[in-house]
């Protein structure tokens, strides 16, 4: 039985800039575990996953217990079935997200699958041929983007694929959910074990001259529980044992003692040099002659490996191009604790010959990472000092702040270049406050170093406006701007840029678009971070002024600016990915603005900029309750509630409160969202904001979310005129979005005063501007109230005499967006007849849930009911109703007070 493998760690992972998308080493990764002559053929857990199309199959269990090797055979089962299938091992690097989505591209490359979208998510959730996917060592990753990626394939999988994860620990991927839909395979610890006939069957292909009687062997898969590395082990073992009935009979235990002994067993049978051999290439996760070579500088490599691997000793075979061998996951934390106890002085020295043959090939990240490993921290300095500044310019921000987390901050302090650089890698990873401690301690802006004054001067004023400190970093900004030129082009070129966000806050768009046009010019395509950051403004400054088209193309290209250009805009910084999302999700694309959420989301949550964690929470709660999942809904505002306090963000707080009495209010709870309103209510911070131009707020401000509810509930008539208002000032101020938001409100308004002619110009005047546009979510978010006016709207357009095409064709998109609208008169004429038969206390909790928005399947995991009950319900309550869709039912219901 072949054991598991140890994980590639990010030092033998090859960077995403200084290698193409597959290198020999990335390639590596989608080799599966090179056959062996002794296996045991797991038939049962072949078939459970050759049966389980269009579900996830989770292999999970502990070190040693013969997952790699399950899912190999499956794979070879299904391959035999005609059914393309891909391996796919993980490591810790693939937890960056734009690494792992590379991975995943390349992946969907090999299955032959249509990539036409350039998407590899949405092309394995929308897949309709037949597909395997294997993801193996899934326990190296932890980074939310990563597995919520994961999740949306596993929720969407097509009927005809099949997902595998081998993992050491249940991954954070929604299993609760795909466990009640039915859509998870479980393959535990409990199942990979072997029974007594798997142990016998192992032992004669082994050493069939040495077979032990049934008893023994009995007795050892007793022992081992059916461990498979410890039989394993056992096996090795007995090898070389003279006596095997005694050496079962002094066998205990099946936990990781068991590892220890053997491996002390076996080890200790080694003649020096392969022992010597095997304990100083402890330190690689993955061995080829030429790095072994550089560790042992006087013995032939190459020799040493073919022998280990003729032997069957303590190496896993990776076919390839090249001979390749990973270490046993056991053996190698084993090799490694004897080495740091019998020669811990050697364990600098190997990390830094390993570090420096890295170096010598051109590849600096595992070559800091082995001198980091090693404690060699002057090396690994002296590496940044080398490749830091590359690293800044190209964005590579977290992986920066691994490195520098690293480091211990006392030496860290005698290399004040090296405190800048991560302070600005801090900063976009870990957050402003984090990054301010930083700056506030390194005496940079008093240093004599020019250097670290013009990094000083660029960072303190980007870092206020991070902070929703912004007068104070536009009063220190104009002082830094008089500085300029330092001769620092990054430094420079970001100050610009951050003082043109900050003048865009404060309202002067003119200069904003100065300043950019000068970073554009300063870091002149050099810095792909800068670039980034200035398209990503560009964007912002296009969307305040409704130009929502040049918005995208602008977040598009900042989102594209840290990678090659892609399709699926999924590899971009944060900082631009957010806002890269609300354009996809304001076009009404909600899967591909649920799919970018999950990436970008937890990132923007990490950093913790106010208006990103903003931006992202309320998208995240508008899809959701768009889905029919009111918890997730609400639960996304509640996280968005907790971070503001946590943070010390009143206007997050504040945020999402505002949202949450948007939510309340589209599920017809008026009281509810009265109360919320009146929370969210800080006067001073609104009217801060009223003096800004922030666009997260440029349709969500207190004014407009009381006069929103006031035409939905209260007084609609009252509202006219402080709507006229706020309508006048947004145009006066170019705020062609707000002013979109606000026309339809006031139609909405006058309609419902009786001033229909009124209502349908204002409704006719935005939608024509909407529609030049592109907008979607923005009048589709105001409910089926607005909806109503879109559909009056276009009877008028469609019996004009002159018809503008692209406008119908729009008007079209929009209504079949919009689903049902019933009219009042046809609520009138059902409610004539009253209810033909009571509702049941079933029935009407449908009811409510429908109200809630929630959608069958989701109705049906919260009555614990199936699908089709939760479609039998409605069909009765439309018939005791009199009602002809959803919408008309709950309107009846209204009517007759039957919810309350």
């Amino acid at each position: 039985m072949r054991p598991a493998e140890t994980p590639l760690p990010p030092s033998l992972a090859p960077s995403p800039a200084q290698t193409p998308p597959v290198h020999a080493v990335l390639d590596a990764k989608f080799l599966p575990p090179a056959g062996q002559s002794i296996q045991v053929l797991r038939q049962a857990l072949c078939e459970a996953v050759r049966r389980a199309s269009g579900q996830l199959v989770l292999v999970s269990a502990p070190a040693g217990f013969g997952k790699s090797t399950a899912m190999a055979q499956a794979r070879e089962r299904l391959e035999a079935d005609g059914v393309p299938t891909v391996w796919l091992t993980l490591d810790r690097a693939d937890n960056d997200v734009s690494r792992f989505l590379s991975g995943l591209s390349e992946a969907v490359n090999r299955l032959g699958l249509d990539s036409g979208s350039g998407d590899a998510v949405q092309t394995l959730t929308h897949a309709q041929a037949p597909y395997a996917l294997f993801l193996d060592e899934f326990e190296a990753v932890h980074e939310p983007a990563v597995l919520g990626l994961v999740r949306e394939v596993a929720e969407h999988l097509p009927r005809s694929a099949h997902l595998v994860i081998g993992s050491r620990q249940l991954p954070q991927i929604g299993l609760s959910r795909l466990r009640v839909r039915g859509q998870l395979v479980e393959i535990d610890a409990d199942r990979l074990r072997f029974n007594a006939s798997d142990v016998i069957d192992f032992f004669r292909q082994r050493a069939p001259a040495q077979v032990l009687d049934a008893e023994q062997l009995r007795r050892l898969h007793q022992k081992t529980e059916g461990w498979i590395a410890a039989l394993w082990l056992a096996a090795m073992a007995l090898e070389r044992s003279d006596n095997p009935a005694e050496f079962v009979d002094r066998f205990s235990g099946s936990n990781r003692a068991v590892a220890d002994y053997l491996a002390e067993d076996v080890l200790a049978r080694q003649p020096e040099a392969i022992r010597r051999f095997l304990l100083r290439t402890s330190l690689l996760r993955q061995l080829d002659a030429s790095v072994c070579a550089a560790l042992n500088p006087r013995t032939d490599c190459a020799a040493m490996l073919e022998r280990l691997d003729a032997e069957h000793l303590f190496l896993t075979p990776v076919a390839g191009a090249q001979r390749t061998w990973r270490y046993h996951s056991l053996f190698a934390d084993y090799l490694r604790t004897q080495l740091e106890r019998e020669h811990p002085d050697e364990v600098a020295r190997l990390h830094l010959a390993a570090s420096g043959w890295y170096e010598s090939q051109g590849r600096p990240v595992p070559a800091i990472d082995h001198a980091i490993e090693g404690g060699d921290y002057p090396h690994a300095m002296d590496l940044l000092d080398e490749h830091a500044e590359a690293f800044l310019e190209q964005g590579r921000m977290r992986l920066l702040t691994r490195w520098f987390s690293s480091l211990p901050a006392a030496q860290l302090q005698q290399r004040p270049r090296l405190q800048m650089v991560a302070v600005w890698a801090t900063g976009f990873t870990r957050g402003p406050w984090e990054a301010m401690d930083l700056l506030d301690h390194s005496g940079a802006e008093q240093s004599p170093d020019p250097y670290l004054r013009a990094h000083a001067n660029g960072l303190r004023p980007m870092l206020l406006a991070m902070q929703d400190r912004a007068e104070e970093g536009l009063r220190l900004g104009r002082l830094a701007l008089a500085r300029l030129p330092t001769g620092q082009r990054f430094a420079d070129t970001a100050l610009l840029n951050a003082m043109a966000h900050i003048t865009t806050i404060s309202g002067d768009a003119r200069e904003a678009q100065q300043l950019l046009d000068a970073a554009r010019h300063e870091h002149g395509g050099g810095s792909t971070f800068n670039r980034m950051y200035t398209e990503s403004l560009e964007g912002q400054l296009d969307l305040l002024q409704g130009r929502l088209r040049h918005a995208t193309a602008r977040f598009r290209l900042a989102v594209d600016a840290t990678h090659a250009v892609n399709l699926h805009h999924t590899h971009g910084n944060a900082w631009a990915g957010v806002f890269y999302t609300s354009v996809v999700y304001e076009a009404n694309q909600l899967d591909q603005a649920e799919h970018l959420l999950n990436v970008y989301l937890p990132l923007a949550r990490d950093v913790g900029l106010p208006d990103h964690m903003i931006v992202t929470h309320a998208m995240r709660s508008r899809i959701a309750f768009l889905n029919g999942d009111v918890d997730a809904a609400a639960m996304a505002l509640t996280e968005l509630e907790y971070l503001g306090n946590q943070r010390k963000l009143p206007r997050v707080v504040a945020s999402a409160k505002l949202e949450r009495a948007r939510l309340l209010q589209a599920q017809g709870n008026a009281a509810a969202a009265h109360d919320e309103l009146v929370r969210a209510d800080d006067p001073t911070l609104w009217a801060r904001e009223q003096q800004q131009r922030l666009v997260v707020h440029d349709v969500q401000y207190m004014a407009l979310a009381r006069l929103r509810w006031a035409v939905a509930f209260g007084d609609a008539g009252a509202s006219i005129e402080p709507l006229r208002a706020q309508l006048q000032a947004a145009t006066a101020q170019g705020r062609r979005r707000r002013a979109l938001v606000l026309q339809l409100l006031l139609g909405l308004a006058l309609q419902r005063t009786g001033d229909s002619a009124a209502a349908m110009q204002e409704t006719g005047s935005a939608l024509q501007f909407a529609c030049q546009e592109g907008f979607m979510r923005l009048i589709l978010d105001e409910g089926p109230a607005v909806g109503a006016l879109v559909q009056r709207y276009q009877a008028l357009h469609d019996s004009g005499q002159v018809r503008d095409p692209i406008l119908g064709e729009y008007l079209q998109r929009l209504l079949a967006a919009f689903g049902p609208l019933p009219t009042e008169p046809e609520v009138g004429a059902e409610l004539a007849h009253g209810v033909l038969e009571p509702l049941t206390r079933k029935e009407i909790r449908v009811l409510q849930l429908l109200v809630e928005g929630y959608s069958n399947s989701a109705m049906a995991e919260k009555l614990f009911v199936s699908d089709s009950t939760v479609r039998t319900h409605l069909r009765n309550i439309n018939t005791k109703l009199g009602a002809h869709s959803r919408t008309q039912a709950v309107a009846i219901a209204r009517k007759l007070g039957l919810l309350g």
